[in-house]
């Protein structure tokens, strides 16, 4: 199982097509993508109409559901963002943080385009989809 940043769904929902969205589009056909419940709500959030918004609510609820966060991830969390602070970088998003930690806390690889996570990949382990170095 994969899991996918907001960052590709929105290329994807979008109708974007790149190296990602096509990734994205062979794992949904091979049935290898799940979700997190953080990355379900960035995406919903984002829809401007209902007919889009239910549309991807319903695709999406049937794709196996992580929480993401919860008590024992708030120390881990922390502990990354501070890892990555001392060697200069600021990740922009707490839910970054959430969930470059959630996938490697659990192993899950992670499809994204957002260039925030590349300090996980580097420093922390996290495990890329696509090779993003």
């Amino acid at each position: 199982m994969i899991l996918v940043d907001t960052s590709v769904w929105i290329d994807y929902f979008n109708g974007g097509e790149n190296k990602d969205t096509n990734l994205l589009d062979s794992a949904l056909v091979d049935s290898i993508v799940a979700i997190g419940d953080i990355i379900l709500l960035e995406i919903l959030q984002g829809f401007r109409n209902d007919k889009d918004f239910n549309k991807a609510k319903t695709t999406l609820a049937t794709l196996e559901l992580h929480e993401m966060f919860g008590r024992n991830m708030v120390g881990k969390c922390a502990a990354n963002y501070r890892t990555l602070r001392k060697k200069g970088i600021t990740i922009r998003k707490t839910t970054d943080i959430i969930i470059a930690t959630f996938c490697i806390e659990n192993q899950f690889p992670l499809l994204f385009s957002d260039r925030d996570f590349l300090p996980f990949v580097k420093y922390l382990k996290l495990n890329s989809v696509l090779d993003k170095t």
